[in-house]
């Protein structure tokens, strides 16, 4: 008698992936409910804008594959939502769970870290240093002769 061990992979796997879908399923249905806001696809999430503010969390909510918010859904916020929907994919109906465990506190919980801060809008964006410019860097004056 051989001695077989099953084992169940929970994450990037085929269980993960139905509960993407599922989550996805239940985030359209919740965004088709309460939208007044135009619905597009953009970045690859289904984006409900004009979503009550009860029916989502802080600025947006990521569930699955779709992304509900009031107003929220720039570019950069966009690219911050793009990785929940990957923590999605990757953990499926786990993903609320660990993020539960992981706290309330963005600063601390990993999966908005992951996204990213201040993309996120929990952190003030950093703008690009202001080099002072010297005499070697700017434009060197054109000057004419009299007369031309």
């Amino acid at each position: 008698m051989s001695d077989r061990t099953l084992r169940i992979r929970l994450t990037d796997s085929p269980i993960s992936r139905a509960g993407y879908w599922y989550a996805t399923a239940v985030g359209f249905t919740w965004g088709l409910l309460w939208s007044t806001g135009p619905v597009r696809r953009r970045h690859g999430l289904i984006v409900f804008t004009g979503m009550p503010k009860w029916t989502f969390g802080r600025g947006g909510s990521c569930v699955g594959g779709c992304y509900l918010t009031d107003r929220n859904d720039g570019d950069v916020v966009l690219g911050h939502e793009m990785v929940h929907k990957a923590q999605w994919e990757k953990y499926g109906m786990l993903f609320p769970v660990l993020y539960l465990f992981a706290g309330r506190n963005p600063l601390r919980n990993r999966f908005e870290i992951e996204a990213g801060l201040e993309a996120g809008g929990y952190l003030p964006r950093r703008r690009p240093a202001r080099t002072p410019r010297t005499a070697a860097s700017r434009p060197a004056e054109v000057v004419e002769p009299d007369g031309a």
